[in-house]
């Protein structure tokens, strides 16, 4: 009556009962184990070194598995390269030639731009600059 009402099969309820845990999750928590040592002898090396040691031992294993397994056993390397969030300006890659002023002491003392709305011979806007060149 419960596999009925929680959905599942009896067959599957008793195959379950047999064996709790798949042989999937016994041969993962192995190789847990195996990656573990093998983090103990080298501690710099990452997953591609540790799945190059695996195949050395023996294993045959993707290196997206051997990812997956570091990642829920937080294998990490202690050599890791932190990358910035963000990258800071460096110096202009030219020369001001406009020579525009482009800061205010106060708000609103100083316009950031010089471009203005205008209407084309078609009835569509365009921008226009104060040299009256239409942009």
């Amino acid at each position: 009556m419960t596999c009925r009402v929680l959905g599942f099969s009896t067959q599957a309820y008793y195959k379950w009962l047999k064996s709790p845990v798949s042989a999937r999750v016994i041969e993962e928590r192995e190789l847990i184990g195996k990656l573990h040592e093998l983090h103990e002898e080298d501690p710099e090396g990452g997953y591609r070194v540790l799945a190059d040691d695996l195949e050395d031992a023996g294993y045959q294993i993707s290196e997206r598995r051997v990812w997956r397994l570091c990642r829920k056993a937080g294998i990490r390397s202690v050599i890791s390269k932190r990358q910035r969030k963000y990258v800071p300006a460096g110096p202009p890659v030219h020369d001001d030639l406009v020579q525009r002023n482009f800061s205010a002491e106060r708000p609103n003392e100083l316009w950031l731009t010089d471009i203005t709305l205008a209407r084309h011979e078609r009835g569509k806007a365009v921008f226009v600059c104060d040299q009256g060149r239409v942009q």
